[in-house]
């Protein structure tokens, strides 16, 4: 399995690092392998990822605060989840998670809730986002009649994850896995949605990952849940007074970092340094949603 090389490798007594992806680095207890542990450490660093680059430098405390409302929104949802009781390290405690190592299926379960991002750009060709056609008229930002379920097919690293259609999902995994991640998601993306609007706050869009239970089989939400990094989430009082995309999607999470690289790269080569100003945006905004949804 590659990774990310430049993952940050700690020394944490009983544990090996095994793996870096572009946020979170794996750690399995000393002496067993990845393959084969029944338990993981998951340790969510600072970095930040836009268009599948590890961007410089990252968000300070990013890493403790997409743990703490991952920890917070497990605790709400009801569903199977990967989380499992076991001592954390010290040295990371915060900004890491015992979990099940589960059979992970290939497919990112993207629901959404509104058209924007590349959900939107698709819409403006086909009139459809991964086979769903959608009605004429739609402006970036706008609510979707209901919510649709956009899956995608997740690449090896240093690949781009392709949008798939529900048939694609089937070819892939099977007609009843692919219909129980469609239903999970779906059921998730509705309760998260109906918690966030309660807060204020639009759930725009998610993604969820999910994998297979080795000791019972269950299908098992796993990896982070309804972060600022996996979701898109803005603020509702804007949204209705917005007058202008802009305006309306004032958001909780990286899309701060996507519209200055949107701005400032042409998506080829190395992307350039973020500036401090971005970064501290960026830091602020997802401080700010951690502080309205836990209250």
């Amino acid at each position: 399995m590659s990774g990310f090389t430049g993952g940050q490798k700690l020394t944490l007594p009983g544990w090996t690092h095994a793996y870096s992806g572009k946020v979170r680095d794996l750690y399995v207890p000393a002496g067993e392998s990845l393959e084969s542990t029944p338990r993981v450490l998951v340790v969510a660093s600072d970095r930040v990822s836009a268009f599948d680059h590890v961007l410089e430098p990252g968000i300070p405390g990013k890493g403790e605060l997409l743990t703490t409302l991952s920890l917070w929104w497990f605790d709400q949802l009801g569903v199977p989840n990967h989380l499992r009781a076991g001592e954390i390290p010290a040295e990371v405690q915060g900004k890491a998670m015992l979990v099940a190592n589960l059979d992970m299926f290939p497919v990112e379960c993207v629901v959404r809730g509104y058209l924007s991002g590349s959900g939107y750009l698709e819409y403006l060709e086909h009139q459809s986002v991964c086979g769903i056609p959608l009605p004429a008229g739609l402006k970036d930002g706008d609510k979707l009649p209901e919510p649709i379920y956009t899956p995608a097919w997740k690449a090896p690293f240093g690949e781009h994850d392709e949008n798939i259609t529900f048939e694609r999902t089937v070819e892939l995994i099977g007609l009843e896995d692919a219909t129980a991640l469609r239903d999970l998601s779906l059921q998730i993306f509705t309760q998260a949605s109906e918690l966030a609007a309660a807060k204020g706050i639009i759930l725009a869009d998610t993604k969820f990952e999910f994998g297979r239970d080795r000791e019972t089989g269950v299908i098992t939400l796993a990896d982070e849940v309804l972060t600022s990094d996996s979701s898109r989430y803005w603020d509702a009082a804007a949204y209705a007074a917005g007058a202008t995309p802009a305006e309306k999607m004032t958001s909780f999470d990286k899309q701060i970092v996507r519209n200055w690289l949107s701005a400032n790269w042409d998506k080829t080569g190395t992307p350039p340094v973020l500036p401090e100003e971005i970064v501290q945006r960026t830091a602020d905004r997802y401080r700010e949603l951690i502080r309205r949804m836990l209250g």
